[in-house]
């Protein structure tokens, strides 16, 4: 079985951004964060991931 949301989990992986930093932001516990990744996310939420990901990625430069 393929894992869902693999363009978010790339870009986790590739700009070295660690699951807890985006929890934090979202103000969620980071299992809550594992665990919406487990499934396909609409595209909506999948934007704030993005968008989250890169504010998170532009601060550690």
């Amino acid at each position: 079985m393929p894992k869902a949301n693999t363009e978010i989990r790339a870009m986790l992986k590739e700009k070295q951004i660690p699951v807890y930093a985006v929890a934090a932001v979202m103000g969620v516990h980071e299992n809550t964060v594992f665990r919406r990744l487990r499934f396909e996310l609409p595209d909506d939420e999948k934007a704030t991931f993005r968008r989250i990901i890169n504010e998170l990625a532009s601060q550690a430069k």
